[in-house]
C-alpha cells in the first residue's frame, strides 16, 4: 500500500480573494461536508498522518473549519493550513486550541497580488495577533512572501516586501534585514516556530502554456497527492483544475485510484524521467528537480 508524506484535501474551492498569480478554477464551486470529510480521512488513514487542507480557495471560508480540525484529530492526522490571513482574526477561536493543526502558512504575498488591498498595516497586525496568541499552541508559523520578479519588475517587489518586512522586523525585534538571511527558494527562522520564506511568483501549469520535451521528475504520487473538494483525485496539489483526473473517491477508494493503471503510469514516467501527461509536460515546477 503506497504511503505518502501529506495529502492535499481541498475544503472548499473558493476564494474571498483574486490574486494576479491565481487563476480562478473552471471547476464547479464546491464546499466540503463534514460527513464527507471523514469519510475521505477513513480512506487516508493508512496511507498519511497529515493532510493539507487546500488546493484551491481559501480554507478559512469554511464555515466549520473547527469540525474539521476537530475530526482531524480524532482519527490521528496532522494538518497544515494555508490561508491568504484576511480571515484569520474571525476564525481565531476556530483554529486555538486544536490539537490537530500542525502549522498555518501565511501567504503575504496575497495583499499586493489582490488589486482591491488596503491597509497593509491591519491586515499584517491580525495576523501577528493571531500568532501571538498561538505562541502556547506549538503551532508552526510560515510567512510567505512568494511575489518575487525576474527582470524590470524585480524593483517594485522589493519595495512592496520591504514595507512588509519592515513590520515583522519590528514585530520581532530583529537586528537584520530579513533579505540579508533569506534566498529566494529558501527560508530564515526569525523566533521559535516562526519562519519566513521567500520565493519567485508562482505561475499554474496550464494546457495553454508551451509545451517542452518533457523531461524531469516530480514528486507527484510519490511523497503526495491531492484530493479535490468534489472527491476526484488528482496527483498534486498543482492541478488546480481537475486535469488529470484519476478517479473519485466517492467511487471507488483512494487506494484503488492511486494503485491505477494512469497512477501508476504517471510514477513509471517520472522514474524515466518523462512527464507523461500534458500537463506535466507544461509544468515548469517539475524542473526544479533537474531535467
Amino acid at each position: 500500500m503506497k504511503t505518502f508524506k501529506k495529502v492535499y484535501v481541498e475544503i472548499i474551492s473558493v476564494c474571498n480573494l483574486a490574486c494576479s498569480f491565481c487563476p480562478p478554477t473552471n471547476r464547479t464551486k464546491g464546499i466540503i461536508k463534514v460527513e464527507d470529510f471523514n469519510r475521505i480521512l477513513d480512506q487516508l488513514k493508512p496511507h498519511t498522518k497529515y493532510i493539507y487542507l487546500h488546493v484551491k480557495g481559501e480554507p478559512l471560508m469554511h464555515p466549520r473549519i473547527d469540525q474539521l480540525l476537530d475530526a482531524a484529530h480524532e482519527k490521528g492526522f496532522k494538518v497544515n493550513i494555508t490561508t491568504n490571513g484576511t480571515l484569520i482574526k474571525k476564525n481565531r477561536e476556530k483554529l486555538l486550541g486544536k490539537p490537530a493543526l500542525r502549522q498555518i502558512n501565511f501567504s503575504l504575498h496575497s495583499f499586493d497580488g489582490h488589486e482591491g488591498s488596503e491597509n497593509r498595516e491591519k491586515y499584517l497586525g491580525d495576523i501577528l495577533e493571531f500568532v501571538r496568541n498561538a505562541k502556547d499552541h506549538g503551532i508552526i508559523i510560515s510567512y510567505r512572501l512568494w511575489n518575487l520578479q525576474r527582470g524590470q519588475s524585480t524593483e517594485i517587489a522589493k519595495r512592496r516586501n520591504r514595507e512588509t518586512l519592515d513590520i515583522i522586523e519590528k514585530e520581532y525585534n530583529l537586528d537584520y534585514r530579513i533579505e540579508e538571511k533569506v534566498v529566494p527558494g529558501g527560508g530564515v527562522k526569525i523566533a521559535h516556530n516562526i519562519y519566513l520564506n521567500q520565493d519567485h511568483e508562482f505561475r499554474w501549469p496550464s494546457l495553454f502554456a508551451p509545451e517542452d520535451e518533457g523531461k524531469g521528475f516530480c514528486h507527484a504520487l510519490r511523497s503526495h497527492a491531492a484530493i479535490l473538494v468534489d472527491g476526484t483525485v488528482v496527483p498534486c496539489c498543482l492541478d488546480g483544475d481537475g486535469i488529470i483526473k484519476l478517479g473519485n473517491v466517492n467511487d471507488q477508494s483512494f487506494n484503488e485510484i492511486v494503485e491505477g493503471e494512469r497512477a501508476n503510469r504517471i510514477v513509471e514516467g517520472f522514474s524515466n524521467r518523462v512527464a507523461v501527461e500534458e500537463l506535466c509536460r507544461k509544468c515548469g515546477f517539475r524542473q526544479k528537480f533537474g531535467m
